[in-house]
């Protein structure tokens, strides 16, 4: 087995950690999202290992696939389990893949326990939660056969190792992991392992878990596209969502030329049901009403050859203010017809009361008794 993950780490490490930690929430973000293109994949490792971390593992394993959940493992189960249904399918090619996996990580936790201890050493600490998070994998171009691999290496929510595999080498951002830089880039043969494992072993596994879920993650769903405005003086937002991949841009343009001023992208964000949802922001409060049939919403998805082109038209825009004001009308309303009923009301009382005392004699006792009700006190 290679030593510990500081003196010398294991390149096929995945990704898990930064679940329910500050730092965990980053990568998982940095796992669903994509630089748009219509033909990238990747195949991302997660692991986390933690010491004290009160009802958490002390080591979780988590593998995506195109910013999917494949695999898990965690050191209380020590089994490692498929997420998705169709991973079930690499048994049909490799009955051992599981066992395998599991064994894998198994190694991975013991290594990662005395990691922790390491790197406490180097750091000067002692006693509290401490985190180490690895992050590694490829990305590859399915129409020019480009391979990228990737690593990095985090404590305490702060990247401490990034590997440079162009260049085969790692570099440290902290000082006290100098010495580890060196090691690790004077060991020519772990490096050479490393990029065996990145960029030629890591593709093949890509390819085939993009084979057992073709119909999930190569399927393609056009989003819905509306133009929305919460008043007369906010921003138009131009927002699509139900799309699938997540590999997408969206953008402003005028004249078919792309706006970078006065525009804001928000970000990528998940639908329930597995689908995508972005949104972007268009300043129209410098824009004239003459000059808004120059400004088109354009939305592009991974794989599809036409844009989805919506004009900036005042009549497709969808507000709340509309709303409010139908609401505000509504109460208007109702408060009219309480009015009149109310006043309905007290002038039935009236003339009823005034019929009954026109009908009885000016000394009748009910009379007299009546008035001495409805006369005012003095």
């Amino acid at each position: 087995m290679k030593p510990s993950l500081v003196e010398r780490q294991t390149p096929s490490i995945p990704p898990g950690s930064a679940l329910f930690f500050g730092r965990m929430r980053v990568i998982l973000l940095l796992l669903s999202c994509h630089v748009a293109s219509p033909v990238i994949h990747s195949l991302k490792h997660v692991y986390t290992a933690s010491s004290e971390v009160a009802n958490f593992p002390d080591f979780v394993a988590v593998v995506f696939v195109d910013g999917v959940q494949t695999d898990y493992y965690d050191s209380i189960t020590k089994t490692t389990v498929p997420i998705q249904a169709w991973m079930d399918r690499v048994t049909a090619d490799d009955p051992e893949y599981w066992k395998r996996q599991t064994s894998y990580w198994e190694g991975q936790e013991q290594i990662g326990r005395v990691n922790i201890e390491i790197l406490k050493t180097r750091f000067n600490q002692t006693e509290g939660i401490h985190v180490i998070q690895v992050l590694n994998g490829c990305e590859w171009d399915d129409e020019t056969g480009q391979v990228n691999g990737f690593g990095l290496n985090s404590y305490q929510g702060e990247d401490i190792l990034i590997l440079d595999m162009k260049a085969q080498r790692w570099i440290a951002t902290k000082p006290q992991l100098i010495r580890t830089q060196h090691k690790w880039n004077n060991d020519k043969s772990w490096l050479e392992f490393m990029e065996h494992r990145l960029t030629q072993e890591c593709p093949v596994r890509l390819q085939n878990s993009l084979n057992y879920g073709k119909s999930t993650l190569l399927r393609t769903e056009l989003p819905s596209v509306s133009l929305l405005r919460k008043t007369p003086s906010s921003p138009v937002s131009c927002h699509a969502t139900g799309f699938y991949p997540d590999r997408a841009v969206i953008f402003w343009s005028r004249h078919g030329e792309e706006l970078h001023q006065h525009v804001d992208h928000g970000e990528l964000l998940h639908n329930p049901d597995g689908t995508f949802q972005m949104s972007v922001e268009l300043d129209v409060s410098l824009v004239t009403p003459e000059d808004w049939w120059m400004y088109e919403c354009v939305f592009q998805l991974s794989g599809v050859e036409n844009d989805i082109i919506t004009k900036l038209d005042p009549a497709l825009i969808k507000t709340n203010w509309i709303e409010k004001s139908s609401d505000l009308t509504l109460v208007i309303i109702i408060s009219a017809v309480l009015a009149v009923a109310i006043v309905f009301t007290v002038g039935t009382g009236v003339t009823v009361y005034k019929r009954r005392k026109a009908k009885l004699p000016s000394d009748s006792p009910d009379n007299l008794q009546l008035s001495e009700k409805l006369k005012p006190e003095t």
